[in-house]
Formats: C-alpha cells, structure tokens, sequence
C-alpha cells in the first residue's frame, strides 16, 4: 500500500523474523474492517453484542494472565543507561533486540501480520505523528482504529518520509514469564510481545503517545503529557480551556466529561471535553500554550461508570464499542460491569468466561466480580455527547490553566495557585496520592508521581522536569497552573467536598485567577481563594467547612517536605536545581 523504501524494507525484515503466512496491509475502509470482524467473530476473538441495544459493540476477552498494564515488564532502553534515568527499566538496546528476537522468531507461522498505518493527531496537521504497528491481532487492528487515524490517508501523508514510529507487535502464546513492552526512543521503536491487553499492545496509546512522544517532544521543544483538556463555555459563548493531569483514581475521565451543577446550567455555562488523557503542547505564533488530544477515542475503565458517575461516558459506550473483560449478559446479549446499575444479571458469563450471576458477587472479595477491576471500554470520540467543536481542529486550542492533583486526606487544600511557571513545576513534581484501603500494602502510603507521568517518561525524569523548566522560558503567555484536592476527609474517613460536578466550581475560581477577576491568600505553599469567591449557592457545604477545606497544616507540610526531600533523593545529578531552590523556599515559608 506504500512505495515507501524505509517502511517496505522494515516491514520485510520483520515478516523475516516473525514468519506470518500472509501480510494485510489495513486502508481503513468499513470494508475491509467488517470482513475483519466477521473473521474474529468467527474465531472466537470478539463476540458480537445485541445490535439494537448496542450496534456496532462487541466484546472480548483477554487471557486470564494478561489484564494490565506490566510496568515490571517495561523497558526504555538507550545506548546509555543514564539517558533512562534511575526510576526507569532499562536494558541496553542490543541485548534487548537480541533476546525479543529470539522470542518473536517464527511466532506468526500460520498467522496473518496486519499492518496498520496511523496517525497520532489529524492527519497532516503540524501536531500529528505517524505510526505503522505490525501485529497479529484483529483485536489490535479494531481498537487501534477507534483510538487513532488509521489507513490509506495516513500512508500518502507519510509519502516517501522515514518519520515514522516503528511498532512490532505478536501475541506468541501471552506467556507472561516472556511478556515485554520495549521502547528504543533512540530508534522511534517499540516492541512488545506475549500479551494481548490494550495498555500493552494498543501501541499508538502510552507506549507511542507519551513514552516515545515525550522523548520527541524534549528534542523537538514540545511536551507530551498524561493530561485530560477540557472547554469551558460562557453564557456568552466564550471558551476557555484548561489542561489537567492525575494520578490513577482521582476523577480524571470523570472531569474531562464534567456536566456543570444545576447552578451553573441555568445561567448558560457548558463544559467540553477536548481529550480524557494525553495531551501534546506545544507554543503557538501568538505565545500561548496549545493543547491538541492526539488520540481519536477512549480506552476507558469501565467498573464504577454508571448515569451518575459519569452519563457521558456512558453514552459513548452505547454504539461502536469494544468492550473487554467486563459481563456478558446472556438475557438480552448485552454487558454489565460492577457499578453500572442495580440490575445485575443471574444468567450472566464473567470476564473469565465462566457462568456467572450476581448472587456470587461479595463487594468486598475482587475474585467475585464479573467483570475485571480493570475491565475497559474502547469507544469513538465522536460519540461522547460533550466531546468538543476542537476536537478535530488541526491547531488544537489555547490553554488558561494547568492543573495537577493527587488524593490526600489532610495535607493539600482542596486548590492552590503556584506563584509563577518554575512553582508550577515544582507544584507538579511533587504530585502524590495516599494508598487507600482498596489497594493492596498499608493505607496512608504517599506515592508521588511527577505530572502523572512516572510510569510514562520515555527517558531520564530529572531531564523531564529539567525540560519543564525550559518550556517555561518559551512560552511568552505561559497558562496559569494550580493543583486541587477534591478528597479531604473529615476526622470520621468521609469525603468533605462533594466532588463530581461540583469540581466545576473549583474550575471556575482557577479561571477567574487567570483572567484576574479575584485576589487570593498568599500563604507558604501558594495562593488559596478567599471564600467568597467559591460559589457555594445550591450546595451543602458551609463557609466554615470551605475554610476547612482550603486550611493549610503547617505540621503536616513540614513532614510533606521532609517527604519531598526523600523523593528528590532518588534522583541523578541531572535533576534540575530550580526544583530544589523551590523546595528550599517552601522549607523556609514554613518557618
């Protein structure tokens, strides 16, 4: 489908390798796609869903070994192991490529290779990269087509260019004692092998679009991060956009789909959701930071998605979805995960394929549930009801704000504004969340995680948050950037602030400082809002308990810092300084 020498020669060299008895190069077309599922359909490897509750859904069902991303299994590996950094994986590249080699040899004999030509962004626009993923999985080819660009276009905008990111993708037998995601950012390569989960094998998604991104990004002058950007719209009609990252389990998809309160919807104001989880930056002609989503769909956790957590994501799953490893309910050929509904089915099978109702499901015993804790939904964006006029806009949209966030119980405030863009990043930098009792280990625990992004940095972190701070000196109109804490707890465990939809008002005191509308608290860790200007109307939270909200412990942030103090110390002696003067000034304001 291409008269591209550099990407017909790795092609040629990797069928060599993998020995596939046919190669199909995939244009796109709903054609070729529907032959396609009607061929796993056939096998076995998808499970076509009741097409008027659901149309164009199905699901399907990984092993039983192979469920989750392997961080313990992935690797960066550079000439040198510095350039990964202390807190990656490394191997040294080629004794990587000859071990997978080993392992790859021959393991598509009686197998198709597909090739799969996408996009990361829209096709053509100065954000987009290309990616070509080999694999010999019609899963695979599905969902890489609902979350990127994929076929013929993608090809001629490629033409005869050699920029493109190399991705060799095998099932083999999911062996998991051989199962590796291995990234050459050196190369633009990827390999990954023996699993067949999407967080591993989705190539375009984590591994292309932050890992290898954010190592293109440093050499190119723009970033790559774990980020949701959302649109906030005016009564007039004006929208501002902000861009927010998260650990795992703090809301991320939730407030990317964010329906403002009842307060907020009368008087005209709408939230947009421009992309629930990767976001590219880069400096725009007029000196502001643009964001564009360089995604095309959601690869979504599905247990806990309901119509009141999050209606939007919902509706997106009702037509064009692949949904894995969540219930499949034989009563009326649809699917139902823990938390959807109060509905559950008797007559059910679960994620491991096993007859399954839910009288056998216990809350509080996870080998009960019917589907997995980690179950998935890959759905269109374009589907999603509050999915953006933007989303395709080639040049992406403006940024006002950055936020970062964590789950703490007492320490942070429920939001605080950093002081100029090096506070930001040190903001940033120390993001944490505390172990909760639904997590395995001791509850309490605090797990920092730079930008949401330590599991995702294609190269050295200290060069990471170093290339931060060098961005800040690009951007004449730098966005604004804050962190927020919707978790606060009470004496008792309970969530003080309501969270959800009401995070809305949170969004609009930050964008109120952006347009400095309102004045704020200066104090030792940033500023805080003065309570009049969180509106509190139609919500049971007093003035009294938002003072509690945003109260700052002096105690429990000199331990804070003692704990950022650790956390730096992993860190090589390319850890920027400017980080650790902002340190040393939180030390000193708290005094």
């Amino acid at each position: 489908m291409t008269n591209n020498k550099n990407v017909n020669q790795w092609i040629d060299e990797m069928a060599a390798m993998c020995c596939p008895d046919q190669i199909v190069w995939i244009d796109g077309s709903e054609e070729q796609l529907e032959a396609l599922r009607a061929q796993a359909i056939k096998s076995g490897e998808i499970i076509k869903l009741n097409q008027e509750k659901l149309p164009g859904c199905y699901l399907h069902r990984t092993a039983i070994n192979d469920v989750a991303r392997v961080e313990n299994r992935t690797f960066i590996c550079t000439s040198k192991k510095e350039d990964a950094g202390p807190l990656n994986n490394w191997m040294d590249p080629k004794e990587c490529y000859d071990m997978l080699s080993k392992i790859y040899r021959g393991c598509m004999k009686g197998r198709t290779m597909y090739v799969i030509p996408y996009s990361m962004g829209i096709v053509g626009s100065e954000f987009a990269k290309i990616g070509i993923e080999l694999t010999d999985s019609i899963y695979v080819v599905l969902n890489m087509d609902i979350m990127t660009r994929v076929g013929k276009v993608v090809s001629e905008a490629l033409g005869e260019d050699d920029d493109f990111v190399k991705g060799l993708h095998a099932k083999v037998d999911i062996d998991e004692s051989k199962r590796y995601i291995c990234h050459f950012p050196e190369d633009y390569t990827i390999w990954s092998v023996n699993s067949g989960y999407g967080g591993n094998v989705l190539l375009g998604k984590k591994c292309f679009a932050l890992r290898i991104a954010s190592y293109l990004g440093k050499n190119e002058g723009w970033m790559a991060e774990h980020m949701l950007i959302l649109g906030i719209e005016n009564p007039r009609g004006d929208v501002k956009y902000i861009a927010a990252a998260f650990p795992s389990a703090c809301g991320k998809t939730n407030l990317a789909m964010l329906i403002p309160p009842e307060f907020y919807r009368k008087k005209g104001y709408k939230v947009w959701c421009v992309g629930d989880d990767i976001a590219w930056l880069r400096v725009g002609e007029d000196g502001r930071l643009w964001a564009v989503n360089p995604e095309n769909g959601f690869f979504g956790v599905a247990p806990g998605t309901n119509e009141n957590s999050n209606p939007n994501a919902l509706a997106t799953t009702k037509r064009d979805t692949i949904f894995t490893n969540v219930v499949h309910n034989l009563d009326d050929d649809t699917v139902w995960w823990e938390g959807l509904d109060k509905n559950p089915p008797k007559n059910a099978i679960d994620w491991k394929g096993n007859p399954w109702d839910y009288t056998q499901y216990n809350k509080n015993d996870k080998s009960t549930c019917g589907a997995h804790p980690n179950s998935r939904f890959t759905a269109k964006a374009i589907n999603c009801p509050c999915i953006s006029n933007e989303f395709n806009n080639p040049k992406g949209v403006p940024l006002s704000a950055i936020i970062f966030g964590g789950r703490r119980a007492k320490t942070a405030p429920l939001v605080y504004q950093s002081r100029d863009w090096n506070h930001g990043v040190f903001v940033g930098s120390i993001m944490a969340s505390e172990t909760t009792a639904a997590a395995s280990g001791a509850v309490g625990v605090v797990r920092r995680d730079p930008m949401a992004m330590l599991p995702f940095v294609g190269y050295n972190m200290s060069e990471y948050l170093t290339h931060w701070i060098e961005m800040g000196k690009k951007i004449p109109h730098a966005p604004k950037i804050f962190n927020v804490n919707w978790f606060r707890t009470d004496d008792q465990g309970n969530f003080i602030w309501p969270g959800f939809g009401d995070n809305m008002r949170v969004l609009m005191w930050i964008l109120a400082r952006c347009e400095d509308k309102v004045d704020a608290r200066d104090t030792a860790i940033g500023y805080i809002p003065e309570i009049e200007d969180i509106e509190l109307d139609g919500l049971d939270v007093s003035k009294e308990t938002l003072e509690e909200l945003l109260h700052i412990d002096q105690d429990l942030w000199l331990e804070e810092a003692a704990g950022i103090d650790k956390f730096y110390a992993q860190f090589d002696d390319k850890f920027p300084q400017e980080l650790k003067d902002e340190l040393a000034t939180l030390k000193a304001n708290l005094k």
